[in-house]
């Protein structure tokens, strides 16, 4: 599948930031952090990743759903893809 590159491209600056702000968490967990802050932070990288996860849904919708063959879509398929984040 080709996804649009220029969009890919914030997808994985997306993730990366994400991996800081993990790896954050990690060394407060460690360190024995306040966990309010570790919260906090886990919050921002739950939300990062959805964030992420609904930018690759929405780039890539017509080529992750569509039917090749009748150019429909797979409204079962789109739903699963998106409650999965809930």
């Amino acid at each position: 599948m080709d996804l649009d590159p220029t969009e890919m491209k914030k997808v994985a600056n997306r993730l990366k930031r994400a991996q800081g702000q993990l790896a954050a968490v990690v060394r407060m967990v460690d360190e024995g952090a306040d966990c309010v802050d570790m919260v906090t932070q886990l919050s921002a990288v739950s939300k990062a990743l959805d964030r992420a996860g609904f930018a690759v849904i929405s780039t890539g919708l017509k080529q992750c759903l569509v039917d090749e063959e009748d150019g429909s879509a797979d409204v079962e398929k789109l739903e699963k893809l998106f409650l999965s984040f809930a």
